[in-house]
């Protein structure tokens, strides 16, 4: 059976999905972009800032599901320039002490809201 988990301090979806669905031992994070839902605003100074925020909303659901970084399985970057890989991937990184989950990064010609950076991720539930 699907459970729905949503954050109050994640932004809410801007469309018809949810932020997170646990099914079995899995949990599911939609894409999450830099949103800042405590002012509502737009995190753009930098592709670090906006890296950041976007990990700080993924960490947020997580907490909700009862999860760290370090169930993380799988994430999904998209960006909008793959110039910007190593500045995203430093910032990222600082969220994975170890064993770092499986991932793939993808140049997409757009994001929603104009954003250079979108991360989704697949956490497990340890038995």
């Amino acid at each position: 059976m699907k459970e729905i988990i949503n954050s109050e301090l994640a932004p809410a979806p801007i469309g018809p999905y949810s932020q997170a669905v646990k099914f079995g031992d899995t949990l599911y994070i939609s894409g999450q972009i830099p949103i800042d839902q405590s002012s509502g605003t737009m995190v753009d100074d930098s592709i670090e800032a906006e890296t950041e925020q976007v990990m700080k909303n993924l960490e947020f659901i997580l907490n909700e599901a009862g999860l760290t970084f370090a169930d993380i399985l799988k994430c999904s970057i998209f960006v909008s320039d793959m110039g910007n890989f190593a500045r995203i991937n430093e910032i990222y990184g600082k969220f994975f002490s170890e064993n770092a989950p499986a991932r793939e990064t993808v140049e997409v010609s757009g994001l929603p809201k104009g954003v250079n950076v979108e991360i989704s991720c697949i956490a497990g539930f340890s038995k």
